[in-house]
This record gives structure tokens, sequence and C-alpha cells, in this order.
């Protein structure tokens, strides 16, 4: 298997878009007519899809793990670009990270170890 592509279930396409764009995603494929959309971020990808949020009203257990290349110049981007996100935290098990929902409640936990000063 030469690559796994996560698709996260959203409620409404253009407002998930527009989220995962102001972490850096940009558009690779979209079909409105589908509900879907495929996200790239470098060698990275992530699906949306509306179709597969079978429950709406039931809360997202999914979670994706994003590795930027540098946590801090990521975190001031994210900022930059107008998302609410919490400051930078080490964990115990060495990651400096910061976790967001998207606003499907998906989860998102963005790390990297050691941060930028520890590499």
């Amino acid at each position: 298997m030469p690559h796994i592509i996560p698709m996260q279930p959203v409620r409404h396409l253009p407002r998930a878009i527009a989220f995962y764009e102001q972490l850096g995603f940009t558009v690779e494929d979209r079909r409105d007519d589908w509900g879907w959309a495929k996200l790239r971020w470098g060698d990275c990808r992530v699906m949306l899809d509306q179709s597969i949020n079978v429950n709406p009203d039931t809360p997202r257990n999914a979670v994706l793990y994003l590795y930027p290349g540098d946590i801090d110049a990521f975190h001031v981007q994210a900022r930059a670009n107008g998302l609410d996100v919490p400051d930078l935290d080490t964990t115990f098990y060495g990651m400096r990270e910061f976790r967001i929902d998207d606003p499907d409640g998906n989860r998102l936990w963005i790390g990297q170890v050691g941060g930028a000063e520890g590499t």
C-alpha cells in the first residue's frame, strides 16, 4: 500500500474547505454535486465528504495528527489566518503541539517532536 488518505465526515463542504484552507491545505479536487473534496498539503492529502455523515447530530470521533515541518511557524500562521488556536504545549511524550476541532468536530492534533528549537 503506497499511501492512505483519511476521509473526514463534514456537514457543510464549503465551510469545511474554508477551515482547512486556513490551516494551509489547498483544494486538489472538488465535486460539489457529491459533497466531496480532496485537499492537499505538500505530499499529504485529506478528503472531506458530506455523504458519510450518516448521523449528523452525533459527535465526531476522527482524529488527524498533522506534522508540519516547523510547528512554531505553523502555529503563528494558523493564528494569522484567523483560526482560534490554543498556545503550544510540550507533552509528556515529547511532542510540541496544539489541538483544535474542525467545524464538524473532527479533532486535529498538530505537532512536532521537540518543536523547531528541538530539531
